[in-house]
């Protein structure tokens, strides 16, 4: 390049942020994902001013980074080399692998910064964008904040595979979770389960897993496959036709945007109910296992207010119902499923504490449901998410009951009442109270008051994650029937359970685990 041309990159890329005293420049340049017309003008020119081309490399010396920027590396150009000690290997450093691997970054950054004190402009290459899984930020990390440094961004071979494939990655409101093949199996699986859209990278030695956690997930089917998007040698297919002795390090799975996504027609005989565990309120009691059994659904069948928490999703159909219409819920979504659909029935808190879990069991026993697969994933329940607002008043042994007259007789309400309070356990009460049944708190806490202190405490949980939340504490003696309704749950404490009042007024209310020993009785 001539002097004059040289020049005038230099000026375009900005010499008024140049430091004084001959201070060089670094750049982190990404190249995009091999193409070299992929690379970004400013990349170019960015080589172009540079007066150092540095690149990382294995011990072979063959680098990505530099094939990419080949055209544009000239004759002047000093390059250095950072060549990695170990890659996939063993290592005899005392440190191991991270320790060589950081020794090795210390070292790479101190030749760098010595080009950079002696007044010249270094480009460190990076493949896809510096910042992405890039071995660039191990060199900005260290030089950065004393150096003018600045990164320039690439394409990623994310965008380069959902462009190779042809196929939207994310759409509308979908979620992109992007992990690398390096995690434990079980991690994997579950990330995979809960997003929408993802796209495992690092594959290589790692696929034989990854395609586990794919097939684990139930997402297998919808896997595709890219490997070196845009360079030579690409290839693209369906996940579960790769054979795993093939796999390069520079190839990613990716799970498409579902939307528009086609759909396999409903067989009958094909269908299955997953009865769905919500959490108390919204998507943060969501386990990772419930988002990915509601995100497959052909169908979501459930009572409107828990059907609410369930993210719309196109193609997906939803059957709301009423709360007192169960059974006829249960053999509506078991219809669905025994002509062909996935179908995910929605309960609140755990399905299988007072919910949908028992309804749906109901129905499939009947021999017209017999062979239709059912399935139940447990949520967090309501008694353990107040419990955990409140301390840990469930600490030990405990009792749920349910104070609804509904579907069962008050006698038998209040003899479990009675039983549970002469065991001294913590009782948690779900259903006290509604606008038709205002009468059952005030008769439970004169009951429990024949059996325990009235300085017993006792945790009210009103709209525990949601918007109106509030958990607080009161004596047996001073529960006020008025200030209980639906949505709030009731945590009986027993003779042990404590309330402990902290420095900042708040106050922590558990039950030790370690029960006083009978009269006469030695411990271990």
């Amino acid at each position: 390049m001539a002097a004059n041309e040289h020049a005038a990159s230099a000026s375009a890329l900005g010499n008024a942020d140049a430091a004084p005293g001959g201070t060089g420049r670094l750049y982190g340049v990404g190249l995009g994902p091999g193409d070299p017309e992929l690379m970004t003008v400013r990349a170019v020119r960015a080589i172009a001013e540079a007066d150092v081309i540095a690149f990382h490399s294995a011990r072979h010396g063959r680098s990505i980074a530099r094939s990419i920027a080949a055209a544009h590396i000239r004759p002047d150009h000093v390059e250095e080399p950072l060549v990695y000690p170990v890659t996939t290997e063993t290592t005899d450093h005392p440190g191991g692998y991270r320790g060589a691997l950081e020794d090795f970054y210390t070292e790479a950054a101190a030749r760098l910064a010595a080009h950079l004190e002696a007044g010249r402009t270094v480009a460190v290459l990076a493949e896809g964008d510096p910042l992405f899984y890039g071995s660039y930020m191990h060199m900005h990390k260290r030089l950065a904040d004393r150096y003018p440094a600045e990164v320039i961004p690439g394409v990623t071979s994310v965008s380069a595979a959902a462009a190779r494939l042809g196929t939207p990655l994310v759409e509308g409101e979908e979620i992109l979770t992007i992990l690398p093949g390096t995690l434990p199996e079980e991690e994997l699986t579950a990330r995979l389960a809960s997003t929408d859209s993802a796209v495992v990278m690092k594959l290589g030695r790692t696929f034989p897993a990854v395609r586990r956690a794919f097939d684990a997930s139930g997402r297998l089917p919808e896997a595709r496959y890219v490997e070196r998007a845009t360079m030579a040698g690409e290839r693209t297919g369906d996940l579960a036709d790769v054979e795993p002795g093939s796999v390069p390090y520079f190839a990613v799975a990716v799970l498409p945007s579902r939307i528009d996504a086609p759909r396999p027609a409903p067989v009958p005989g094909s269908g299955e109910v997953v009865v769905v565990g919500t959490g108390p309120a919204g998507p943060l009691w969501l386990t990772p296992q419930t988002r990915g059994a509601l995100a497959a659904a052909d169908a979501v069948v459930g009572y409107t207010t828990y059907l609410d928490r369930v993210p719309v999703r196109p193609g997906q159909a939803r059957h709301g119902s009423d709360n007192k219409v169960e059974a006829e819920r249960a053999e509506f979504a078991l219809d669905l499923a025994r002509r062909g659909q996935r179908v995910a029935v929605v309960s609140g808190g755990d399905p299988g504490v007072f919910a949908m879990a028992t309804a749906v069991l109901e129905a499939a026993s009947q021999q017209q449901y017999e062979s239709v697969p059912v399935r139940v994933l447990p949520g967090v329940t309501a008694a353990n998410a107040a419990a955990a607002l409140a301390g840990a008043p469930l600490g030990h042994d405990y009792a749920t009951i349910s104070l609804s007259d509904r579907l069962k007789p008050w006698e038998v309400i209040a003899g479990r009442l009675r039983a549970a309070a002469t065991a001294d356990l913590v009782i948690a009460l779900y259903n006290p109270g509604s606008k038709s049944r205002t009468w059952q708190v005030g008769k439970a806490r004169d009951l429990l008051l024949e059996h325990r202190s009235p300085d017993t405490p006792v945790v009210l949980g009103r709209d525990v994650g949601g918007p109106t939340q509030s958990v607080r504490t009161v004596r047996l003696a001073d529960l006020d029937p008025a200030e209980v309704d639906m949505r709030t749950l009731l945590i009986i404490g027993s003779s042990q359970t404590r309330r402990v009042e902290r420095p900042d007024g708040t106050h922590l209310v558990w039950t030790p685990r370690r029960y006083p020993e009978a009269q006469g009785e030695t411990g271990s």
